[in-house]
């Protein structure tokens, strides 16, 4: 996890030495595992809403350890009202979470937009520290962004189109081909007793040449071609919304902080800062992985000459987004086609991948990742699950900074507390 400032030397006292209000918080607030933002990267409003919280979180210290002077009960004066509030904050959370179920389209866009506008943001602050003012480093930075894109689009774009036209050519001669292959010849002398392999190169022969089941496969000509409409729309809604956010990041953190009481606002600011100055870095770092792999993997492909290779780099970047299981689903990806070239290809194929996962493993992301982001590999994995169920492939690629940004509410909040108990 990113730290923002030196970790302050920890109280010697224990914690259960540890008594009055004021100690108390004087504890949590010097507790080893609490990080607290760095100053330097804040602006001058939120630097000084800071400051004013850190003073007001002293203030309440104080006057917490006066309250402890006297007890105060607890009495329901009235059960019927008591109730009724109850149910009625029950049927506005049934209400509102209708609504989130019925905007989740709307709330992936936001998502996706709020990522890109963190990843950006570091950008634009170190433009800052060299003196640009924020709306032209913003100009810079999302234009940059902009060129990449449209560049890396005109590129493929174009390969993807032409590949995928070949494919539709040449897809029932492949099957063709499998039947002199010298390891289907093995397989058909091993199994063929007990499974019908030519049948089987029959069905696929007979659906790849059939131009109309690949309109049925990509949903029909006129949904494949409103699919594609509905995903630049919602491109193009993603990257308004991101500028939007990245102009405005700071003042929506600011709004944010002044809706929290002003003696806690400080402990706030301490977690929001690291969130999301971890969720840029990881956002960047996933992309940098990601592309290492595809680019990597394309060279590999051209080399043993796997079929369609700048197509498969593309599906092979998109998978590497996916975290731990990325890697896995191109490794299978990239083996099942080369072993339309030839099963040499194949086996090539998949021990570059094994060999690369180690140096991903063990090289790349720990330069690249560790830095950003830490968390166990169970919960990569339980993450990576639970955000893949939920929201598809948008939940597995936030899944971890999700499970990291847990983790720290419960290193540095709840953790401290529990052992003042």
């Amino acid at each position: 996890m990113i730290k923002f400032s030196r970790r302050r030397t920890a109280s010697k006292k224990s914690p259960s030495d540890v008594s009055g209000a004021e100690e108390r918080a004087r504890y949590l607030d010097e507790h080893p595992d609490v990080v607290h933002a760095d100053l330097e990267q804040m602006d001058a409003d939120t630097r000084e809403m800071y400051r004013d919280a850190r003073e007001a979180q002293a203030e309440e210290a104080q006057e917490a350890q006066q309250r402890q002077r006297s007890v105060r009960e607890f009495i329901i004066r009235s059960p019927f009202k008591l109730g009724f509030i109850i149910t009625l904050g029950a049927l506005v959370a049934i209400l509102v979470g209708g609504m989130i179920s019925q905007l989740s389209t709307i709330l992936m866009y936001v998502v996706g937009a709020i990522f890109i506008a963190l990843a950006l943001d570091p950008v634009v602050r170190w433009l800052e520290r060299k003196k640009v003012k924020r709306p032209l480093g913003i100009a810079i930075v999302f234009g940059t962004f902009i060129l990449i894109v449209a560049g890396i689009l005109a590129l493929i774009v174009p390969m993807i189109a032409s590949q995928i036209a070949q494919l539709i050519k040449t897809a029932p001669g492949y099957f063709t081909d499998i039947q002199n292959q010298p390891w289907y010849l093995w397989l058909q002398d091993q199994f063929g007793s007990f499974i019908d392999f030519e049948a089987l190169l029959k069905m696929g022969q007979d659906f790849v040449g059939n131009p109309a089941n690949w309109a049925q496969v990509a949903g029909g000509v006129w949904q494949a071609g409103l699919g594609i409409a509905n995903a630049l729309t919602a491109s193009l809604i993603v990257l308004i919304l991101s500028l939007y956010f990245l102009s405005s990041l700071q003042v929506m953190k600011r709004a944010f902080y002044s809706i929290v009481a002003r003696s806690t606002r400080a402990q706030v600011i301490d977690i929001t800062e690291q969130i999301t100055k971890s969720v840029g870095g990881y956002v960047n770092g996933i992309v940098i992985l990601a592309l290492i792999n595809s680019v990597l993997g394309f060279i590999m492909m051209t080399i043993v000459h796997v079929p369609f290779a700048g197509l498969v780099a593309v599906g092979v970047f998109f998978l590497a987004l996916i975290p731990l299981f990325g890697s896995v689903l191109a490794t299978v990806l990239v083996s099942l086609v080369a072993l339309f070239e030839s099963p040499t290809a194949a086996i090539i194929a998949a021990i570059y991948y094994l060999i690369y996962m180690q140096v991903e493993a063990y090289l790349l992301t720990p330069r690249i990742m560790n830095r950003v982001v830490s968390v166990p590999g169970a919960l990569v994995v339980i993450g990576a699950l639970v955000g893949g169920t939920l929201l598809g492939l948008l939940g597995a690629l936030i899944s971890i900074p999700v499970t990291a940004m847990v983790l720290m509410i419960i290193k540095q909040v709840w953790v401290p507390r529990q052992e003042l108990n």
